[in-house]
Formats: C-alpha cells, structure tokens, sequence
C-alpha cells in the first residue's frame, strides 16, 4: 500500500514537472522580443505590376489574421506602410496594397484625383486589382487565410467598403474617413462585418451620405458599427492631413482624439470578428 501511493506521489510529482516545464516554454516564447519583418512584394493585375509592402512579426508562431491596408489618395505612401507596421505590432500580418500600380503616388489634390476617379467609375477594376493583393497575401504562411479583413483611408476606405459589398471573403472591414454609398448594399453578396470610423464634421461626407448609407445597411439586415467623432473633418487619422490641408487649402486636418479612439475601436472590432 506505500509503495503504491509512493508511485502515485512519484507519478503525479513528474506529471506537474512536464506542465510546468511547458507552461516554462510557453511564457518564454510569449516573451520574446516582437521581430518585424519587412517585405516590398510584386504581384500583377491585368498585366498591371502592383508594389505593397508586407509586414508581420517573425517571432510569432503560427498563422494569424491577415489585415490589408488600402491607402488614400495619395497613393501606397509612408503612411499607409505605417498603419500596416502598427497592425503586424498587434500581432496581425498586413499588406499595405498598391492600387494603383507601379507604385504611383501623388503630391498633389489634381494628380491624386486623377488617379483616384477611375476607381469610383469602375468599381470592378478596383475589385481586380484588390483581389491581386488578397490572393498574394494568402500565399504566406504566416496568414490564417480563414481570417481575413481590411482597413483603408479616405479613398482606401471607400475601397474596402465596396469590396465588402460586392462579396469579397472578408471577416470584416473598417472605413476611416472613407465616402460610403459607391457601390449600394447587396444582402445577396455582403458577407463582412462593418466598421465606419467617420468625421463627424467630414464635409466631404455629408449628413445625407450617411443616412444613405444607413438605409441601405438597415435594408439587407447588414452587420456594421457606425462611429462618428465629434468635431473631426476629413483625414482625421493622418499626423500629415493637418499641413497638406494648409498647403493646398482643402478642408483636411488631424485629429488625436478622433484618431486614439477609431484606432481602438478598430481593435476592439476586430478582436470580435476574428475569433
């Protein structure tokens, strides 16, 4: 009978060394330092070559959400490289995409409108070219391409707004700042949550833009959030806006409040829809 319950003692000793050891393992690889990965990738659409930029942390384990970062329309600039290093931060990977092709950006409201009309008029281009990138970042290893979402700026986030209505297979998309009604609301196609993040002074997006929108999402039964910041315009989110809007005169500027809180709803947005 002592040795029986000897053994039992020895056994359950050694059962809690070997959890023990593991959970060792586990906080040590939770605690390793975040290594970040940065990649300038080529992928073509329609013969058109597209330059992004992806970026995740090697020192992760496993696959994770993927997250593609539409840019404005400025074109794939710094800044929507920095919002896609922010995402990989969270633990994402994320793929700045390059709508336009070839790298083109603009430094000018003229120049960027040009490049950016053609996109509202024809709203299955923009699709092709997003699904380019959509395709590309599935071919990582480190993307759960289960797990897929997109976030975009101003013309970038009118940009994932359509594709969630035309039925691309997203978790779910965010909008900051984005116009809204471009393409209208499908309950036959849409299949992404939504999150708008909107300027509640947005002149750019009026009051009846939103209400539209509204209507059409309450219409097909659509699962969205709609956030407005008080006394935020246009490009709240960019640290840039606020110097560009001067320069050029038009009605842009930063906003830190505006941007914490749409930057944390984000978060908490996609934490739920990528369970």
């Amino acid at each position: 009978m002592k040795l029986h319950r000897s053994l039992s003692i020895g056994l359950l000793a050694a059962v809690a060394l070997f959890i023990s050891c593991n959970d060792d393992k586990k906080k040590e690889a939770d605690m390793k330092e975040p290594n970040m990965k940065e990649e300038n990738v080529t992928y073509t659409s329609d013969g058109t070559t597209m330059q992004g930029y992806v970026v995740y942390d090697e020192n992760k384990e496993g696959a994770r959400p993927a997250v593609l970062v539409v840019h404005e329309w400025w074109g794939l600039n710094d800044y929507a490289k920095k919002r896609a290093r922010d995402l990989a931060a969270l633990g994402y990977i994320a793929m700045a995409v390059d709508m336009y092709g070839n790298g083109k950006q603009a430094d000018n409201p003229d120049s960027a409108g040009k490049l950016a009309t053609p996109f509202y008029t024809n709203p299955q281009m923009a699709k092709t070219r997003f699904d380019a990138a959509l395709a590309k970042i599935k071919t990582y290893s480190q993307a759960d391409a289960s797990r897929v979402g997109a976030i975009g700026y101003c013309f970038g986030g009118a940009q994932v707004l359509n594709m969630a209505k035309m039925g691309d297979d997203l978790k779910g998309v965010v909008s900051f700042h984005g116009n809204l009604n471009v393409v209208p609301a499908n309950k036959d196609l849409l299949k992404a949550e939504v999150l708008v993040c909107h300027g509640a002074a947005d002149p750019f997006v009026p009051e009846d833009e939103v209400a539209l929108f509204k209507k059409q999402m309450d219409s097909i039964g659509a699962k969205y959030s709609f956030r407005a910041y008080e006394g935020a315009v246009h490009a709240f989110t960019n640290p840039n806006a606020t110097a560009m809007g001067e320069k050029f005169n038009i009605p842009i500027k930063y906003n830190a409040a505006a941007d914490t809180a749409s930057w944390n709803d984000m978060k908490a947005f996609f934490e739920k829809v990528f369970k």
